[in-house]
């Protein structure tokens, strides 16, 4: 039988979602954003004295954002990860709205999965 992670955004969301997908599915939240833009310190040291490291986005290249996982937040994206090697699938089951979309883009970046992701919204 194969498995699937399902990241919603609250530990609270997680449980009560589990409670309704039974066997074959792992529910695990993210709590919260798991990344965030890079503070001038966190930078690459050949960008630090950039005029726009303070904000963490190259105004000169198309925007690019330097988002790092913040410290508070490397225990839970660890642990996402160890989950996600052992499952078929992802479902990202964040809110349907902007931060939702946000943390559900995130997560794909950071995690980097190998395994089909798919999209999932929860309705009350």
């Amino acid at each position: 039988m194969s498995t699937s992670l399902v990241i919603v955004e609250s530990p609270a969301k997680a449980k009560t979602i589990a409670g309704y997908l039974g066997d074959g599915f792992v529910v695990e939240s993210s709590i919260g954003h798991v990344r965030d833009l890079a503070k001038a310190s966190e930078l690459p040291e050949d960008v630090r004295k950039e005029s726009w490291a303070s904000m963490g986005v190259n105004v000169n290249d198309n925007f690019y954002g330097f988002y790092v996982v913040p410290p508070d937040k490397k225990k839970q994206v660890a642990h996402l990860k160890r989950l996600l090697k052992d499952v078929d699938h992802l479902y990202l089951a964040t809110d349907e709205d902007r931060e939702g979309e946000a943390i559900a883009w995130h997560l794909l970046e950071v995690l980097n999965p190998k395994v089909p992701v798919h999209r999932m919204v929860f309705h009350e």
